[in-house]
């Protein structure tokens, strides 16, 4: 799972960065409010921590503007403001915790891990259209007819974010950042590769689903009357 740190404080968040991929989480770090924005607003982070007091722009404003778009996200608060009116303010705004400095830093791992555990049980099995995805195996279901087929690990992780963010558009760099990481210099005709091979296992289920190309812009998912071709 991605996390995302906003953070201003560089060596808190890198504390909290190296004790989270110790926990086999996959972290990038903001450092000002505006840059926080731009990687939040992409929408491929399953969790973000998120200062209130940063420089450019405070998260009060970022977790606004997530939220304005739809964007799920399980989001921490972390600030020095420790009142009530503040953590209350917080949760209207559409933040799921709160954790106020200083804190230790592992119930700020426990935090995570709960939130992280609430979210992975709640959708055990992505699905949309007539698709299922099987994390155990893994593998990919069509649900009309029970055919399944095997599916690798890029094409499980693909396939999870198309059906979770389905028939919004997904750009390029938004499908390296969510799949292959922020810093991977994943080359465009890889991604081209794996979008065929995905389009070839729905074909080969019979799926009403189809990923759409969309010109200049990425790629999306949505349901067609035809089979995908």
């Amino acid at each position: 799972m991605r996390i995302l740190i906003v953070e201003d404080e560089e060596t808190l968040a890198g504390l909290i960065a190296d004790r989270l991929k110790k926990e086999r989480y996959t972290v990038d770090i903001s450092k000002d409010g505006e840059d926080g924005s731009y990687n939040a607003l992409s929408g491929i982070y399953d969790l973000i921590l998120l200062d209130i007091m940063l420089p450019k722009k405070n998260g009060l404003e970022i977790l606004r503007e997530i939220r304005e778009e739809g964007i799920t996200s399980k989001v921490i608060m972390l600030t020095a403001k420790g009142e009530l009116e503040d953590r209350l303010r917080g949760f209207s705004e559409g933040a799921n915790d709160y954790l106020p400095k200083p804190f230790h830093i592992d119930e700020l791992i426990a935090r995570v891990n709960v939130q992280l555990r609430m979210e992975s049980t709640k959708v055990k099995k992505p699905e949309y259209g007539d698709i299922l995805l099987d994390r155990d195996i893994p593998a990919l279901k069509n649900i009309k007819t029970g055919e399944s087929i095997k599916i690798n690990n890029k094409e499980f992780q693909l396939f999870e974010y198309f059906i979770n963010n389905p028939g919004r558009v997904l750009s390029r760099e938004m499908i390296y950042d969510r799949v292959w990481g922020m810093e991977s210099e994943t080359l465009s005709n890889n991604l081209e590769a794996y979008i065929s091979f995905i389009r070839k296992k729905l074909k080969v289920l019979e799926s009403s689903v189809t990923i759409k190309s969309v010109r200049n812009m990425g790629y999306k998912m949505e349901m067609s009357d035809e089979r995908t071709e």
